[in-house]
């Protein structure tokens, strides 16, 4: 199971590593899919949504739960 974020102020090949590592510190083997064109961070496993956006606002993002 997954949990996904619609992401608006991600917008470059920077953003997307900087949440991918954010995401990976806060849940060690989490698997980390970012779809730029539209927004979208798609993380497995879902077990720890909260943790997950926690890790995204902290690097600078506005994750908004889909």
């Amino acid at each position: 199971m997954s949990v996904v974020f619609t992401v608006p102020n991600m917008t470059c090949g920077h953003c997307v590593k900087s949440i991918t590592q954010a995401v990976q510190q806060a849940v060690p083997g989490a698997t980390v899919e970012v779809d730029l064109s539209a927004h979208r961070v798609t993380v497995s496993p879902a077990g720890q949504a909260a943790a997950i956006e926690a890790a995204i606002r902290e690097a600078g993002y506005d994750p908004q739960k889909q």
